[in-house]
């Protein structure tokens, strides 16, 4: 599209005006007809006292309707406060004892706690023992030479190794018979 503003007076007609392919556009804001002004306050304060006999008639048919109920219920207060309580007390103890950080998950916590602890015992254990084979086999010849016999099968010149064989599994003929 083809847009012109012109600011100059003797085209379009002014500011707020624009031209389109040669025909005059304006863009200045009119007022809506079906807007009217802010409301005064005055206009306020007068509908309220205007509704006021109104919405006291209402208030006064309302509290006659509740009336045998609220009667009602100031009678049962105790009742009712100790039956309130007493569901509260419930609830409370079913949450303590079932909930997510209740005693039946804290027991299942505490004995993993203790598995794991134990297990952490028992890997420090053989961490020492491996920490003591190795500090051994570091300073120690005759821990490195008992490792070479054990491990690698080496001898001093003039010795004779014997090395047991290895146990051969008997065959099963049991199953063919």
């Amino acid at each position: 599209m083809f847009w012109r503003w012109s600011l100059r007076s003797g085209e379009c007609g002014g500011i707020g005006e624009a031209e389109h392919y040669g025909q005059g556009m304006d863009f200045r804001v009119k007022k809506f007809p079906g807007v009217r002004g802010l409301p005064r306050p005055e206009d306020g304060l007068r509908a309220m006292v205007e509704r006021a006999p109104q919405a006291e008639a209402l208030a006064e048919h309302w509290m006659e309707n509740c009336r045998p109920f609220l009667t009602a219920v100031y009678s049962e207060r105790r009742r009712l406060a100790t039956a309130g309580v007493a569901l509260l007390t419930l609830w409370l103890f079913l949450h303590v004892t079932f909930g997510a950080n209740g005693m039946v998950v804290y027991r299942s916590k505490r004995e993993e706690r203790q598995k794991l602890q134990a297990e952490i015992e028992k890997l420090q254990r053989e961490n020492d023992l491996y920490e003591q084979q190795v500090k051994s086999l570091q300073n120690d010849p005759q821990a490195i030479e008992k490792e070479a016999r054990e491990q690698l099968h080496y001898a001093r010149p003039g010795e004779v190794v014997y090395v047991e064989p290895a146990p051969v599994r008997p065959r099963n003929n049991t199953a063919r018979k």
